[in-house]
């Protein structure tokens, strides 16, 4: 199952204080290779990003679905880590081949954004640059991929 963190945003900061948490966020993400194949995506719009995730070729050259997006957002579920792990997990039982976790533009998803959405997801009420829910994001993915496993670097505190 390929897992992609998607955001509407610049693709990525090269110098400042905002490339401390690239680095962090491609440090997750390279801790989860080996459990998923996991890649990043950026769209200026979110326009843009509706059209690429409606493309087929997203899902994968051989994928007979389409990706299943889950939004990241305010007004969506929040999940404790086991219950994230508990979900990826049913959607990789349940045959997935492709999940695109996106962190939407400045004021949020618009509706038809959140239609199209299979999960709304939250890290609860409070607001954060989307620099670091990308960060928290990917390091929610790597957790849930070690619980799945087995891996101790969940101790469930």
């Amino acid at each position: 199952m390929l897992l992609t963190l998607a955001h509407i945003g610049p693709k990525s900061q090269k110098a400042g204080p905002k490339a401390h948490y690239d680095i962090l966020t491609h440090l997750y993400i390279d801790r989860i290779a080996p459990y998923n194949p996991c890649n990043t995506e950026a769209f200026p719009t979110e326009s843009a990003f509706l059209a690429w995730l409606s493309r087929p070729a997203n899902s994968g050259k051989a994928a007979r679905l389409p990706a299943l997006p889950v939004l990241l957002d305010s007004r969506g579920r929040a999940l404790s880590s086991t219950e994230f792990a508990t979900w990826l997990g049913a959607r990789r039982d349940q045959g997935t081949q492709h999940i695109v976790l996106a962190i939407g533009p400045p004021d949020g998803w618009s509706e038809a954004a959140r239609a199209q959405a299979s999960l709304l997801l939250s890290f609860g009420p409070i607001t954060m640059p989307h620099e670091l829910a990308r960060l928290v994001l990917a390091e929610q993915l790597y957790r849930a991929c070690t619980i799945l496993a087995g891996h101790p670097y969940h101790s469930g505190h």
